[in-house]
């Protein structure tokens, strides 16, 4: 089979990054041929025969191009072009969309569909439905959903796009020319990493219904944490260090139990509130061997995010790793997570709700059955292989209704 991958970005930025080049990686060795389409830049990883790619676009330029930008993120005539002859020339049995808004644009959906080749998409946030991808507010700092049943004009009114008026209206603009031209009708099969942001879609318009697809996230077991003896107990925090993802929260709930040590491995532009509390120790980036031993090693892990999460990889990891898991009870992490069984979750955004899940969490007869639960629940954590397996019987049923 042929599958074409499809993402802005074609190297190791991000989560979706980090999940389609895996994907391509076991996909080929399952004996596919795989072509990537995306923005060129020297940092690629992967790419395509007719070595096709679209300019880079830097929004933090100074050049005269950035005026060009507001037309080119609602509709790419260049990335239409290119992909069209990256389609031509591989000729794939599939392509399979990941995250394309700005840098590339739905443009390519028309190129796509022109050809008749079946389009997947897997979607990593909600940017079908919000015009900020998110489903939260930074002004008010909390969630959102006025955009799925109400006007997008509310983006606008709320200045949702990183604070600007600007960047709201352009956001506007693409989500109601793509949601009147019925754009995303096109594709054939969404991906959804949690049945909360399938719900989701499905409750903002009919044009999904019949076309998702939930299938939670895989992780890599690279790493075996190496237990460390008598090691002081901590609760550890990894990931962004942003106000969405809990931060000003975490804080908040590390001030209320000083009895409790706290790890954070992240950066982030909020991370200055976490900075002289006297039981948060802040480790920076962490990665590999290094990460697996610090979350191996943690009494639990803390996932406070107070926007919808979609499928966080570090629920998943600390599970894998037997470590117990206190999120809140919104969005797809509560999918993940069992209260009283695995984790607990958090009924209430604050730090009082958070600081008593924690305290129940660590209640020593909840505690020891809370690990045997993760421990065996460990195995059954998805695979690259395994999620591949179950992704390719989805191609081949597009396949194969194409052709009657």
């Amino acid at each position: 089979m042929r599958i074409l991958m499809v993402n802005k970005f074609l190297y190791g930025r991000g989560g979706s990054e980090s999940y389609m080049l895996k994907l391509g990686e076991e996909l080929k060795e399952a004996g596919h041929e795989i072509e990537y389409f995306g923005m060129f830049d020297e940092k690629n990883l992967v790419g395509n025969s007719a070595n096709a790619y679209t300019s880079n676009m830097d929004f933090h330029s100074t050049g005269i191009k950035r005026f060009l930008y507001p037309f080119r993120i609602i509709y790419s005539r260049e990335a239409y072009k290119k992909i069209s002859q990256v389609l031509d020339k591989f000729k794939p049995d599939i392509v399979h969309m990941n995250n394309i808004n700005f840098q590339l644009t739905p443009s390519i959906i028309y190129a796509v569909k022109k050809r008749n080749i079946p389009l997947v998409q897997t979607v990593h946030d909600y940017q079908m439905i919000c015009p900020n991808h998110l489903l939260y507010s930074f002004s008010e700092a909390k969630p959102c959903e006025r955009c799925i049943k109400g006007s997008k004009a509310n983006c606008i009114k709320y200045s949702c796009i990183h604070s600007s008026k600007i960047k709201s209206i352009l956001g506007v603009i693409e989500a109601k020319l793509y949601s009147l031209l019925k754009t995303y009708k096109k594709v054939d099969l969404y991906v959804c990493p949690s049945n909360f942001l399938e719900n989701k879609l499905l409750s903002a318009s009919e044009i999904y219904r019949g076309k998702t697809f939930t299938l939670h996230n895989f992780i890599e077991k690279k790493f075996t944490p190496v237990k460390e003896e008598n090691a002081k107990p901590y609760v550890v925090f990894v990931g962004r260090l942003s106000k969405e993802k809990g931060v000003e929260l975490w804080a908040e709930t590390a001030r209320l139990l000083p009895e409790y040590s706290f790890v954070v491995a992240g950066n982030g532009p909020d991370g200055d509130c976490l900075k002289d509390i006297p039981n948060v120790i802040l480790k920076g980036f962490v990665a590999g061997a290094d990460l697996a031993n610090l979350m191996g090693n943690a009494s639990l892990l803390l996932a406070p995010s107070v926007c919808y999460e979609n499928c966080p990889l570090s629920i998943l990891e600390s599970h894998s790793f037997g470590v117990p898991v206190v999120t809140m009870n919104s969005g797809g992490m509560a999918e993940l997570v069992s209260d009283n069984f695995d984790g607990c979750l958090a009924n209430a955004p604050t730090a009082a709700s958070v600081a008593e899940a924690i305290k129940r969490c660590l209640d020593k007869d909840l505690y020891k059955a809370l690990k045997q639960n993760c421990e065996q629940k460990s195995g059954e954590i998805m695979t690259v292989k395994e999620y591949c397996k179950i992704l390719v019987e989805k191609y081949n049923h597009l396949i194969d209704e194409r052709q009657k």
